[in-house]
């Protein structure tokens, strides 16, 4: 937003007061709406994502060993095709010396 030039300028002293003012009033607030959550466990076991029930549906992945055209990043330890390898010492990909 633009500011008319010919509009007097607050004090700074004046500016920190007023921030120091809206940090007493915010604490203030927040000191009394506090609730402790005693069993975080508890708290997430009530919680439901929406949808279908999933809890008895097992997950089956296939875990693959890296093959010889591929890589491990060093940096972000992801595999990428040799074509992303950009520091063959370092065994770095193209993504995290960018």
């Amino acid at each position: 937003m633009a500011a008319d030039a010919d509009d007097p300028r607050p004090d700074v002293a004046e500016q920190n007061a007023q921030s120091l003012e809206e940090l007493h009033a915010s604490t203030r607030d927040d000191s009394k709406s506090h609730a402790v959550d005693v069993d975080e466990t508890e708290a997430a076991e009530s919680f439901e994502l929406p949808g279908a029930d999933l809890s008895d549906v097992e997950l089956a992945v296939e875990v693959v060993p890296e093959q010889q055209d591929e890589f491990t990043c060093m940096s972000c330890f992801l595999v990428h095709h040799r074509t992303q390898l950009a520091d063959a010492k370092k065994m770095i990909c193209r993504d995290c010396t960018s």
